[in-house]
């Protein structure tokens, strides 16, 4: 059997869409996939801003194998399966496995600090119950606590760089990157996970990819491939306004609003509705701020 295409380029982390009565609306996802892939991303990835953590066990399954309907293998995916207890984290991951997922990708429990030794625990026992690769996620700058270079070391080194990669996300990013690539001999694979607002700063450490919001999936596309094509003079002028709207994302559910609010705007979504209770919602200061730098990609990207 031929070894599977590594995961590069743009994976835009699904929005879910949520019906009146809170259950998820699969025809919106339909729609959100298909636009998408005519926006030509790299693949699909289920993870914190698709509000996995709102959702059961048996929802996140749910959601994971209509996005495996739905894109009927034409790209692939990765998903979230991250949870409190190591056993949790296995069932999904096995989960995801048989129902056909590319890759998974885990964080590490978000409502304790877990010791660094039983973080590594948790970590080794979700590699070793699944054959596909596992993306190691620290998202500390929404939630829980960043992981130990070390950690990284240690698992490249038990299990090589193609069956563990890696999203690091805790500040300063680019610093925490070079540490990693020196500590590891550059055989990390690593994903920037800032709505492509530290690409400018991670590209040219080494990264193989972005996992960004689906909110404006043409942008991100085309500064990775004014990145990848090295016209870094393009590159910035696309970056400014991304970095510009994420930077009023600072929160997990502030980005999971923006999003939502961008989908509705493009005629994607129907409704910007989120799982309750929220920790943040959109104020007309911050609308109109993001309107602007909307607007400003829009024009750029004529030219």
């Amino acid at each position: 059997m031929a070894e599977p295409k590594p995961l590069s380029g743009v994976f835009s982390v699904l929005s879910t869409p949520f019906s009146a009565d809170d259950s998820i609306d699969h025809q919106t996802l339909k729609r959100e996939i298909d636009w998408l892939i005519s926006h030509r991303v790299d693949g699909f990835v289920l993870a914190m801003v698709s509000e996995v953590l709102r959702l059961s066990a048996h929802e996140r399954r749910e959601l994971a194998q209509s996005v495996l309907q739905f894109a009927a293998g034409r790209l692939p995916l990765v998903t979230s399966v991250g949870a409190e207890s190591t056993r949790v984290a296995i069932q999904l991951a096995q989960w995801a496995q048989e129902d056909g997922a590319t890759a998974v990708m885990a964080t590490p429990p978000t409502s304790f600090a877990a010791l660094s030794n039983e973080v590594a625990k948790y970590y080794i026992a979700i590699i070793e119950s699944v054959d596909i690769p596992v993306i190691v996620q620290d998202a500390s700058n929404y939630l829980g606590q960043p992981l130990e270079i070390s950690l990284y070391v240690e698992l490249i080194n038990k299990y090589g760089e193609s069956r563990v990669q890696f999203k690091p996300e805790a500040k300063p990013v680019a610093t925490r990157l070079q540490q990693l690539k020196e500590a590891s001999g550059a055989r990390a694979r690593v994903f920037e996970g800032q709505g492509g607002a530290d690409l400018m700063d991670t590209y040219p450490i080494g990264i193989v990819g972005t996992m960004p919001g689906a909110e404006i999936p043409w942008a991100l596309v085309a500064l990775w491939e004014a990145l990848e094509s090295g016209d870094m003079r393009r590159a910035a002028e696309i970056h400014a306004p991304i970095a510009e709207m994420v930077s009023y994302q600072t929160t997990l559910d502030s980005y999971v609003a923006v999003e939502k609010y961008l989908l509705v705007k493009q005629g994607i979504f129907e409704s910007s509705r989120q799982r309750g209770p929220v920790g943040f919602q959109l104020d007309h200061q911050v609308t109109q701020a993001i309107d602007t730098a909307y607007t400003k990609l829009i024009e750029l990207l004529k030219r």
